[in-house]
Formats: structure tokens, C-alpha cells, sequence
């Protein structure tokens, strides 16, 4: 099993810092059935209508990724968790388009939970996870096309060095249509409790795997 760990640069400024993980073998990812894309289109639809009423600083996940950026020295103006950027689409009335089922249901559960969630292919991961604090050296290609530098933000990696966060994940480590073998990181609120943080996490998995089929293990890393 692939091993995941929280750098000291992490739980010195958040000791209550943690990471839930899904790691799922033998699964099939493909277009998404039609109940995936009809529950994705009327969550889109209804978030939106909501969205024209709400803040994004009133759901209190917002304002603490937000918060939590600044302490490690990220602007978040700059630099969104992904699942904002997701909740700012909607609020200007754009649609999340489709991928394909690994993709479309990350994206459903981390609008869902408001919560940031990488899906990585496993069999582009070598050696274990550790999540940390990037520096000057920290950068990758990511799934916009654009190089990313990680410097003051949390990201994750591997033996060949970082290839997720909570911003935006890379090229390398992308799920796609021939992929059999993925995990999931969810980063989850500090302030969340341990007993929530599981049941948020489990939730996922089941989802997930009913729709990839396969095998799934999941736990927290804190």
C-alpha cells in the first residue's frame, strides 16, 4: 500500500491537519452513465440558483481553505482551492463540463463538500505520498497547460517529485479513460472533526466505487 504522510511543515503550523485518502484498484473509468450526468447536471443547476443568493465566504469550508492558504503564504485571490474555482464557475451561471466518470464524480464531491479533491492515476505514482510546503524548486505541468510553481503552497509528491494539490493537479499523474488504478487525496478542513472527516471520506469511496467497480481502501492521514 502506498504510504502517506504529513510533512513537519505542515502540522507545525496545523497540527490538526489532515488528509483522507481512496485508493481503488481494478476499476473501469469510462463516459459517465447517464445517472451520473443527470445527478451532476441538476446539482450544477441548483448550486447555481443558490449561488445567486449566497457568498462563497458564508460556506465556512470556503473561508477556512482560504484562511489556511494565507497562513502558509499563498494568496488565495491568486490561487483558489479547486473547489472554489468549481463554486465561482457556477456562480457566473458557466456549467463544470464533462470528462469522464473518475473526473466528473471528483468534481461532483468536492462541489458537494466544498472541499478540494485530487483522483491521481496510481500507476503514475511512484513510492509514497508526502504532502508539504513546496519551495523555489517546486513545479509541475498542470492540467490547465500552464506551469505551476508551488512555492508556499501545499502540494503533493512522490519519489519524481510534486504532482498534486489542492490548486491544481499535473498531467503526469491524470487520470483518463485507461487508467485501472487510482487514489484519491481529500483535503479536508483542519477545524473538521475525526469522526466527520471519515464519514466524508467513506461516503466518497462508496460513491466511487459504485460507479468503477473494482476495490477501494480508505483512511485519514493525520
Amino acid at each position: 500500500m502506498t504510504n502517506i504522510t504529513l510533512a513537519p511543515s505542515i502540522k507545525e503550523l496545523y497540527p490538526d491537519f489532515k488528509i483522507g485518502y481512496s485508493i481503488y484498484h481494478n476499476i473501469v473509468v469510462e463516459k459517465s452513465p447517464q445517472m451520473v450526468r443527470g445527478r451532476f447536471q441538476f446539482y450544477q443547476e441548483t448550486m447555481m440558483m443558490d449561488l445567486e443568493q449566497i457568498d462563497l465566504n458564508s460556506f465556512s469550508a470556503v473561508s477556512e481553505w482560504r484562511s489556511i492558504f494565507k497562513k502558509f503564504g499563498t494568496d488565495p485571490a491568486r490561487y483558489r482551492p479547486s473547489s472554489e474555482s468549481l463554486l465561482r464557475r457556477l456562480k457566473k451561471g458557466s456549467t463544470i463540463p464533462l470528462v469522464h466518470s473518475a473526473a466528473d464524480i471528483n468534481n461532483l464531491l468536492s462541489l458537494q463538500y466544498k472541499t478540494p479533491i485530487g483522483i491521481y492515476d496510481l500507476d503514475q505514482i511512484e513510492g509514497d505520498i508526502t504532502i508539504d510546503i513546496g519551495d523555489n524548486n517546486t513545479f509541475y505541468e498542470g492540467l490547465n497547460g500552464r506551469e505551476v510553481s508551488f512555492t508556499n503552497k501545499i502540494h503533493s509528491s512522490d519519489q519524481r517529485g510534486a504532482f498534486g494539490s489542492p490548486i491544481v493537479d499535473s498531467k503526469r499523474t491524470a487520470v483518463t479513460e485507461n487508467s485501472t488504478n487510482a487514489i484519491q487525496l481529500f483535503y479536508l478542513q483542519p477545524s473538521l472533526p475525526l469522526s466527520e472527516c471519515k464519514k466524508l471520506v467513506n461516503a466518497s469511496a462508496e460513491m466511487f466505487h459504485q460507479i468503477h467497480g473494482g476495490h477501494v481502501e480508505s483512511g485519514l492521514s493525520i
